[in-house]
């Protein structure tokens, strides 16, 4: 199950000794994603800057962020899953506030993926906020 919040999320990351444990860990999360439908896979809702294939689908009501998303690479699916914790269900407000670099250096992410991955996610992470931004 998804942790619901950035603390359980970093908390479960913290109960893992070596980063072989941690990176299993971060692929069950993505496995834990809902399904997104085939038909929402759009060049429109790909995400530019990533290595690996991934799609992000919004909506916003009442001020309130909700996404689907997928991707063809497993730890990226578990990076897609990271970004749920963070995100999903939060007011736009809070979605401008969340120290997502922050969070990704305390479970150690920074020093652990390739440059590929961590461009990747930091996309991912842009494409968030840019919904997040007053108009």
């Amino acid at each position: 199950m998804i942790p619901a919040s950035l603390e359980d999320l970093a908390e479960n990351f913290s109960l893992f000794d070596d980063w072989e444990e941690r990176y299993r860990y971060l692929i069950d999360l993505g496995r834990e994603l809902p399904h997104m439908d085939e038909g929402l896979k759009t060049d429109e809702r790909l995400v530019r800057g990533c290595t690996s294939r991934v799609w992000m689908d919004f909506n916003v009501e009442d001020g309130v962020l909700s996404f689907v998303a997928d991707s063809d690479a497993h730890i990226v699916r578990g990076l897609v899953a990271l970004l749920v914790a963070a995100y999903q269900g939060r007011t736009l407000g809070e979605v401008r506030n969340i120290d997502i670099a922050k969070v990704f250096r305390d479970i150690g992410l920074d020093q652990h993926l390739s440059p590929n991955r961590r461009n990747g996610f930091y996309a991912m992470v842009e494409r968030i906020r840019l919904l997040a931004l007053p108009c």
